[in-house]
């Protein structure tokens, strides 16, 4: 087991399977954002190319799996914005999972916003282990442990 710093598009696709079956096991609706500096066919390069990649891969294992990539993270979360960058997407403005395309960008979101923000940031939420396993930072907060604690248990509870 290890944290995949720079993953592959095989490795994003699986990235986001796990984490949409996570997120259907706390009772959310799946809707995947691969998220990249692009949307939809805005931009090119390797990072946008891995992401639309990995977003045909979930799309190939998983085709009832409501999946978006590569789409920048405003038009995930804003429906005004969805509706001009991508407007027949079915996860566009209303994005539940969001994927990173690797640890750097995904843990700076994460810090940023857990910070800058009145939103409860929980996580890092390990998955496709054996059994549940997480992790806290070494600036977590007491709230960061308890909701650790709490997401731990639950996974754990799901296992019996």
């Amino acid at each position: 087991c290890a944290i995949n710093q720079d993953p592959s598009s095989e490795e994003l696709a699986q990235i986001a399977l796990s984490s949409a079956q996570t997120a259907q096991s706390f009772g959310i609706q799946p809707k995947v954002a691969m998220l990249s500096y692009s949307t939809g066919e805005s931009g090119a390069g390797v990072d946008v190319d891995k992401v639309r990649e990995a977003t045909h891969i979930v799309q190939k294992r998983d085709s009832e799996l409501l999946v978006e990539g590569p789409i920048q993270y405003d038009a995930a979360v804003n429906k005004k914005v969805a509706s001009k960058k991508l407007p027949n997407s079915k996860v566009a403005g209303e994005a539940s999972v969001f994927i990173f395309p690797d640890l750097n960008t995904g843990n700076n979101t994460y810090k940023a916003v857990q910070r800058s923000s009145d939103a409860v940031a929980i996580g890092p939420i390990l998955q496709g282990l054996n059994k549940p396993v997480n992790d806290l930072s070494r600036g977590c907060l007491v709230a960061d442990i308890v909701n650790t604690i709490a997401i731990t248990a639950i996974q754990a509870g799901q296992d019996l």
